[in-house]
């Protein structure tokens, strides 16, 4: 692990040798680490060392911290490739490049208004701004009331600014949550399949997980009704990754649960403003008073997941024990004030509004070429189970094809397929084809490939 005689100081020789096993996938995604007492005392090591290590993964995002539990892996780091080490005798075999990316929840960079957006933030810094004090740990009230009142009009969602929460990306929000009902829940049901960074989330706050099968109509609230859990996490108006919405009656049916449990509905909204069939369903959230409904939303798939800007709207009733929570912490909104400012004058200016229709008007010409395309060249080969909305259509094979090999031999002539076995393994198999990071003019070309891959793949 650290060797005396080496110039580096021995906190910098742990920070390396752990990083290097993150990154080459020696330590996989939420992997527990030592603590810094266990760590030192295996090492023979000083703890300010192993903290000072830990401080420096921390700072970097290789590992993330849990209140009361430790330090985990975090899962961006598995998005990274080790540097290859040859020397100049050896030749390394070079990647393909790839063409064609049907990553699931992209969008194709051409799309974020730039020059507006450069337009905006210099008008922002302009206005006065205070860069020497904390912000608000809520997020600055401007872009709350403006979130607030596009909920509303929008949504349906019943709110005020005072209960908005900014958040830096979808997985903060989750933290957050998991974070103030830690002492009060101790089990969550997550559909299946679902969005797996629920699951993974929650159970490093030490939650037991349920997970609650997925049918026609969204989340089984029978098998929910079978558990001890009294929190439950849905994303009922697009269920991901299966596209199923639910109904009316079952619905009111989950809200009458929570009311009769004492419980809370996570509801995740996250890409509710791509609809392309037919007119976005009313949250959740705005079917009663909202009381037991916690809503959640994002920037990340209508505008730009670079941004890292998602939102709570939480319950009256639970923003005291929130701000406790907040002073015990220290806890600050982690999104940056210039980008807070930049975007409460683009919601202000109308801009965003403007936006959401260029956007739905681009990703349903490029959702429905796809489509169509999927439907001419693989015909009843395929089975489109997911379509309609978000950046991707998600299809199943009906006839006997290795996808695994189809993945291989895409991915030798440029195309990255993904398939869902990487998030649920062999309990749920399907192709998640992302459309929203590709060109118009490419999907047509990539489609045929695609075709020609799978004839060939069928035939060996």
């Amino acid at each position: 692990m650290y060797d005396l005689n080496q110039n580096k100081p021995l906190y910098i020789q742990l920070y390396d040798a752990i990083k290097h096993d993150i990154v080459t996938h020696q330590l996989e995604k939420g992997t527990k680490l030592s603590s810094v007492r266990k760590m030192a005392v295996q090492y023979a090591i000083s703890k300010n060392s192993v903290s000072l290590a830990y401080q420096q993964l921390y700072s970097e995002g290789y590992i993330e911290s849990v209140p009361k539990s430790g330090y985990f892996v975090a899962d961006i780091v598995h998005e990274l490739t080790p540097t290859a080490r040859s020397s100049p005798m050896q030749e390394t075999p070079s990647e393909p490049s790839i063409r064609y990316d049907f990553f699931p929840a992209r969008l194709s960079p051409d799309t974020f208004p730039l020059k507006l957006w450069q337009r905006l933030f210099i008008k922002a810094m302009k206005t006065p701004l205070d860069f020497g004090a904390y912000t608000n740990r809520q997020g600055e009230e401007g872009l709350r009331s403006e979130i607030a009142r596009y909920l509303m009009h929008s949504r349906g969602v019943l709110c005020d600014a005072s209960q908005i929460i900014l958040c830096a990306g979808s997985s903060d929000a989750m933290r957050q949550i998991a974070t103030l009902f830690q002492t009060h829940f101790h089990e969550i049901a997550v559909e299946h399949p679902g969005y797996p960074a629920a699951g993974t989330i929650f159970k490093q706050y030490g939650y037991a997980i349920a997970p609650i099968e997925v049918n026609a109509s969204g989340l089984n609230i029978d098998a929910l009704e079978q558990t001890t859990a009294k929190m439950v996490y849905i994303t009922p108006s697009h269920q991901y990754p299966t596209g199923v919405s639910m109904p009316i009656t079952h619905r009111m049916r989950l809200l009458h649960w929570a009311k009769r449990e004492g419980g809370v509905i996570i509801e995740d909204d996250y890409d509710s403003e791509l609809r392309y069939q037919n007119r976005p369903i009313p949250a959740l959230q705005g079917l009663e008073n909202g009381a037991n409904v916690i809503y959640m939303g994002t920037f990340s798939k209508a505008l730009s997941p670079a941004l890292r800007v998602s939102y709570i709207v939480l319950p009256h009733r639970y923003l005291e024990a929130y701000t406790t929570m907040c002073q015990m912490s220290h806890q600050r909104c982690g999104v940056a004030l210039s980008t807070q400012k930049t975007l409460e004058l683009f919601m202000a200016e109308g801009h965003w509004e403007r936006h959401l229709r260029k956007i739905r008007t681009l990703n349903r010409k490029k959702h429905d070429l796809m489509r169509n395309k999927l439907k001419s060249m693989l015909g009843d080969q395929i089975e489109i189970i997911s379509e309609g909305g978000g950046l991707a259509i998600i299809m199943r094979p009906t006839v006997a094809i290795d996808l695994h090999r189809l993945r291989e031999n895409a991915l030798k002539k440029g195309m990255k397929l993904y398939c869902a076995s990487d998030l649920y393994g062999e309990t749920w198999e399907a192709i998640r084809m992302g459309f929203g990071g590709l060109r118009e003019e490419e999907i047509s070309d990539a489609i045929e490939l695609l075709n020609t891959i799978w004839i060939e793949t069928l035939a060996r």
